[in-house]
């Protein structure tokens, strides 16, 4: 189950990474959404069950909590920075009428 972990986490970061790089507005939006992902899917997978609870020590297994709590909390920044990227793209596109980063270089076409 790492494996799989490991390699959709690579997957994701490559593919996000990727998109970032490129000249369109868009994909760099949608770059930054699946770089979250990865980000999501590393930090579930540092999640390990069956540990031993530290206080109480009759041999009960948990889950660590803070990962799946900095996974909700990752959740909702990134929504929040992909809606505030998504705003930005839309009024560039309404004020230079070009979906691309070299409209933005303030060269006269």
């Amino acid at each position: 189950m790492n494996l799989v972990m490991i390699l959709m986490t690579g997957i994701l970061t490559f593919t996000g990474v990727y998109l970032v790089l490129s000249k369109n507005l868009i994909r760099i939006v949608l770059g930054t959404s699946i770089l979250s992902h990865a980000s999501n899917i590393f930090l579930l997978s540092m999640s390990q069950a069956g540990k031993n609870v530290p206080i109480i020590g009759n041999g009960e297994e948990y889950v660590d909590a803070v990962p799946q709590a900095l996974i909700l909390t990752a959740i909702v920044i990134s929504f929040a920075i992909t809606a505030f990227l998504l705003v930005i793209v839309y009024r560039t596109y309404r004020h230079t009428n070009h979906n691309h980063i070299d409209a933005l270089g303030g060269h006269d076409e």
